[in-house]
């Protein structure tokens, strides 16, 4: 991200600001330079993705000219091929300035622009710097502008890297739901205020994170959706001013089939010059996933906690020892490094929202920033999601044993009594089962309340872990009880 040495050999460039030294063997010309050396923030290039989008937009607006009659074909050709070799990643100097750079892209678009130009002359005879017969603006660049090739690209990026996050997601719920089926029938506490509340199985909670994942996946999905509607052909604010009556039409048709997706153009090109909406939308989708995500990690943790004086009702994969100090230790690394990111992404997303309300009068100019932070949200959550299922929740064992003596040991059994009982006299036999340290089950075949047959059947797993309708019959008749009675009569 820094200007050419000083003495190594350059070519001069001339633009409205007068003369600059340009590297000469560098495919990027003033524009970019000037670029390089002023914007110096973090580092870090524009997305490959970004990139490729660029060049599929250059490559569609090439040809759509030429059919239009006013692009020649064989310069059309020259820079469609030259955009074949961006695209496949074979021009370092595509991406050479800072991704935080002069708003709205410029630099960066400017930057591929040139590019194309001059690998398009040199396959046409001519050569760097020269910009003949092919230029970076008037030909490259022809109907449009920044201000529509932007947004567009960044719509692009964004559904590239959606679908391996798409992917990755839809592999972490297969995981959970594989484990869930080997663990259907296992029963555990439930939990509610971080307190004992009512059983439920080991199968039900996975099938849960599953869930979770899938309406996670569809809510990108949906996002995705919206990013398929692009303002290209808008030109600088909308209007379409310097391009073709047909060129929007036209372009936006020949796009969707270099990137084998269905694009439409925006209904509004105004509005899809300043409205950074639907890429805001797509951040929004990553934040909920992520939040989700982050909680599946928590439990896992909070689960694992101990295992001497913890839930430890699993056992996580050891993947590296967990202290410096204290021998033996192991920790649960892989969640704690994913809840991290979990809420990293949640910081991309309030920068994107930041940017998203920045926009003023017919244009957003901070659209270098949400490309920042759109795609290290996306490939963050995607290498997360990988993360946590490789290198843990494939590896998860779940302690039965341990959850068979959590349930015994517990009064959440109380729950499924009530219907039959009765809200007060429950919460009497569980005051009287804390205080004398008894087992639920214990105090009511000790008052005489329900038959062992009966107490049985009401506290079997799938009794307390599913809907079943509440025996009428046997209500009426416990509760007519002389054992009742007396127990509810001693009741202050």
């Amino acid at each position: 991200m820094v200007s050419a040495r000083r003495g190594a050999p350059a070519r001069r460039e001339r633009d409205s600001l007068g003369v600059k030294s340009v590297p000469r063997r560098a495919l990027y010309g003033i524009f970019t330079q000037r670029a390089r050396e002023t914007f110096v923030l973090t580092g870090q290039p524009p997305h490959p993705a970004l990139v490729r989008a660029y060049a599929r937009i250059k490559q569609a607006a090439a040809r759509v000219n030429a059919r239009l009659g006013l692009l020649p074909p064989r310069w059309a050709t020259a820079i469609v091929a030259a955009a074949d070799e961006v695209i496949a990643g074979r021009v370092p100097d595509t991406a050479v300035i800072d991704v935080l750079q002069a708003g709205a892209g410029t630099p960066a678009h400017m930057n591929v622009n040139e590019v194309l130009a001059n690998l398009a002359n040199e396959r046409l005879g001519g050569r760097r710097g020269a910009y003949a017969p092919i230029h970076p603006n008037n030909h490259v660049n022809l109907g449009q502008s920044s201000n529509d090739v932007t947004p567009t690209a960044l719509r692009l990026m964004a559904l590239e890297l959606l679908d391996p996050l798409d992917a990755e997601l839809g592999a972490l719920a297969r995981a959970c739901r594989r484990l869930g089926a080997r663990e259907r029938m296992t029963v555990k506490p439930g939990r509610t205020h971080l307190q004992d509340a009512v059983p439920i199985t080991w199968g039900q909670v996975l099938d849960g994170w599953a869930q979770a994942l899938d309406e996670a996946g569809t809510a990108l999905r949906h996002a995705g959706e919206e990013l398929t509607v692009v303002g290209l052909g808008g030109t600088a604010v909308g209007t379409g001013l310097t391009s073709h009556p047909d060129f929007r039409r036209l372009v936006v048709r020949e796009l969707s089939r270099l990137v084998g997706r269905r694009l439409a153009p925006a209904p509004s090109p105004v509005t899809a010059t300043w409205s950074l909406r639907p890429l805001l939308g797509c951040s929004a989708a990553l934040r909920s996933t992520a939040t989700d995500l982050g909680k599946i990690c928590f439990d896992l943790r909070l689960l694992t906690s101990g295992p001497d004086t913890g839930l430890a009702e699993i056992v996580l994969p050891e993947v590296e020892p967990g202290s410096s100090i204290m021998p033996g230790k192991v920790n649960p690394s892989v969640p704690e490094a994913v809840q991290m990111a979990c809420f990293q992404v949640s910081a991309h997303d309030h920068a994107i929202a930041l940017a998203a309300g920045a926009g003023e009068l017919e244009l957003n100019v901070m659209t270098p920033l949400v490309a920042l932070n759109l795609a290290g949200a996306l490939e963050l959550l995607t290498r997360a999601a990988r993360l946590l299922r490789e290198r843990c929740l494939e590896g998860v064992r779940v302690d039965r044993a341990r959850a068979r003596a959590l349930v015994a040991g517990s009064l959440i059994e109380a729950t499924a009594l009530s219907p039959y009982l009765g809200y007060e006299v429950v919460a009497e036999l569980v005051k009287e089962a804390r205080a004398r340290r008894r087992p639920l089950r214990g105090l009511v075949r000790e008052h005489g309340l329900l038959a062992d047959a009966d107490l049985t059947r009401l506290l079997s797993p799938a009794a307390l872990t599913g809907p079943r309708a509440t025996d009428v019959a046997l209500r009426r008749r416990v509760q007519a009880s002389p054992a009742y009675r007396a127990f509810r009569a001693r009741r202050p």
